[in-house]
């Protein structure tokens, strides 16, 4: 008895997990057509849907148009219900975002910085996300998590194991996290939640195979394969910003040699522009944005910098694509913004790729621009809030 009660629980939170997704998928949609969609019979699809409703994630709206009865009263997934914070932990920065539960930016925070320790990045962190809370709208359930991207290795626990170029290791941020604002908290890797965000929100909404490259200090890679996020055994798989692509080339900070990332990351771009001579006015520093300035300007040693990241940056995306033959490559974070200034040269490395991997491949840069991993993140923290909410009623 107790296991026919037990299996009727499970068949239950499965049919109002499965009604609750084609309504937040198809919104605004009638009873009738959630029953056509789901293959749910009218009487299961009318008891979820009450349910729901009394919970506030989901609103009837008006009547939508009439097949011939009457008009049937139309359902909306309630986005409003509740709130998530995003956050993109950088080399350099913080990105936290505050979004509803349909993923829409309601408010946005970042701070810049260099050489942090752990513990005053922590204390940026909490001014973020506390500013964050200080705007958010009245709602139903509040804030419902936090999810947090990180440029370094993550446990399946969600402890951060080694994010080489924070000189992180072994840090338990979700367990701090928790504590301090007492909801769930999810910390992934960067570039996962970058691949994430890209296909949930992104260029990558139509691909059930892409490869996410996030091109910031350092270089991360994110796994959409099959249209699951690929994670390998131990949750490690994505880290080809140190596969090597210099046998003899200097020592990386996480104890190789010749990493990719040493020569096609933002990093290696502010280097090279220092070594070329290159100098920010008085009072200013050398970054992206003045290269990216000086080069759409026409300054002739910065556009060959650029041609020159573009080249290293095409040698291990070709490495990716004989690899995985992915049905695109998305190239995002801090470097999106010089789409231009590299997809020339980017161009010219996929004439060296074998031919059978040039078929039907998309190379693009990020629609999202900054926000690629805070929306992955900020979407993992809302859909674990909507999976314990219907497995605990």
């Amino acid at each position: 008895m107790k296991s026919q009660t037990f299996n009727q629980h499970v068949v239950k939170k499965g049919n109002k997990s499965l009604v609750l997704q084609t309504i937040q998928e198809y919104t605004p949609i009638s009873r009738a057509d959630i029953a056509n969609k789901t293959g749910l019979n009218k009487g299961t699809v009318s008891s979820q849907v009450s349910e729901l409703l009394a919970e506030d994630l989901i609103l009837e709206s008006g009547p939508g148009v009439s097949s011939g009865g009457r008009r049937p009263v139309m359902l909306l997934f309630n986005h409003l219900a509740g709130y998530s914070i995003g956050v993109d932990i950088g080399v350099n920065y913080i990105l936290g975002i505050l979004t509803d539960l349909q993923g829409n930016i309601t408010n946005e925070k970042i701070t810049h910085f260099n050489d942090l320790s752990y513990e005053e990045i922590q204390i940026q962190l909490n001014m973020i996300i506390d500013s964050l809370l200080l705007s958010m709208p009245p709602s139903s359930y509040g804030l419902v998590g936090i999810g947090v991207g990180v440029p370094g290795t993550v446990s399946t626990e969600g402890e951060i194991l080694l994010a080489p170029n924070l000189n992180w290791r072994n840090k338990d941020l979700k367990g701090f996290l928790e504590e301090k604002y007492d909801v769930p908290v999810l910390i992934e890797n960067e570039a996962n939640a970058g691949a994430y965000g890209e296909k949930k929100f992104g260029a990558g909404q139509s691909s059930d195979n892409l490869i996410y490259i996030s091109v910031g200090i350092g270089i991360g890679v994110g796994l959409i394969l099959n249209g699951e996020l690929y994670k390998g055994h131990n949750g490690f798989s994505g880290e080809l910003g140190h596969m090597t692509i210099e046998v003899d080339g200097p020592l990386c900070r996480c104890g190789n040699q010749g990493c990719w990332e040493l020569y096609a990351s933002e990093k290696a771009l502010l280097n090279s522009a220092a070594e070329k001579g290159i100098r920010p006015a008085e009072g200013q520093k050398l970054s992206l944005e003045m290269l990216n300035e000086l080069a759409e300007g026409g300054d002739p040693v910065s556009i060959n910098i650029f041609q020159e990241i573009g080249n290293y940056l095409g040698i291990g995306i070709n490495n990716i694509i004989n690899i995985f033959n992915p049905e695109q490559i998305i190239v995002g974070n801090r470097l999106a913004s010089s789409g231009n200034l590299l997809r020339e040269s980017i161009k010219e490395k996929q004439k060296q790729m074998l031919r059978t991997h040039q078929k039907d491949l998309n190379i693009c840069f990020s629609q999202l621009s900054r926000y690629s991993a805070a929306l992955g993140a900020s979407a993992y923290a809302s859909e674990n809030f909507l999976a314990i909410n219907i497995q605990d009623i």
